[in-house]
């Protein structure tokens, strides 16, 4: 009986945060504020050179009901000592960024290491219309890479 009533005000005051965080999401919607999703993702493709090739693709997204301006979306987690470029940059802007609106880029890199890379979200910086201070919003993160690791599969058919 008393493990329920000691739960019952941190259960008051969590459910109150919830909905503090709720309220404050959608009063930003409902204000015309934009607001940026970014997904970050990667594949790898062996090459007959011994290298594998990177390629990186991120999908950004204005979810919010106001357009952001001077959006910067910037990827430079990735390792000169390790990778090199192929095609692309590792940054782009765009002026204007409309609600709604969804614009992808993307990049390749190679590399001859063999190795787990762990890389780090990408950033978006945009501004706000009735801000004045830069807003910031990350991409999902990519799981680790294994560059060029013998895969499960390539495992079974060398036994084979």
């Amino acid at each position: 009986m008393s493990t329920t009533i000691t739960q019952a005000p941190v259960m008051i005051v969590a459910g109150a945060f919830a909905a503090l965080f709720i309220f404050a999401v959608a009063s930003e919607a409902v204000s015309g504020a934009p607001f940026i999703l970014a997904h970050k993702k990667v594949s790898l493709t062996k090459l007959s050179s011994g290298t594998e090739r990177v390629s990186v693709t991120i999908d950004v997204y204005n979810q919010g009901s106001g357009t952001a301006y001077d959006v910067t979306l910037t990827d430079d987690s990735w390792d000169q000592g390790v990778f090199y470029f192929v095609t692309g940059n590792t940054s782009k802007s765009w002026e204007k960024f409309n609600a709604g609106s969804a614009v992808s880029h993307s990049f390749e890199l190679e590399s001859g290491k063999k190795m787990t890379y762990y890389g780090s979200p990408s950033r978006i910086t945009y501004r706000v219309a009735s801000k004045s201070k830069l807003q910031e919003a990350y991409s999902t993160p990519i799981l680790p890479l294994e560059i060029l690791s013998e895969k499960v599969g390539e495992a079974k058919l060398g036994l084979v």
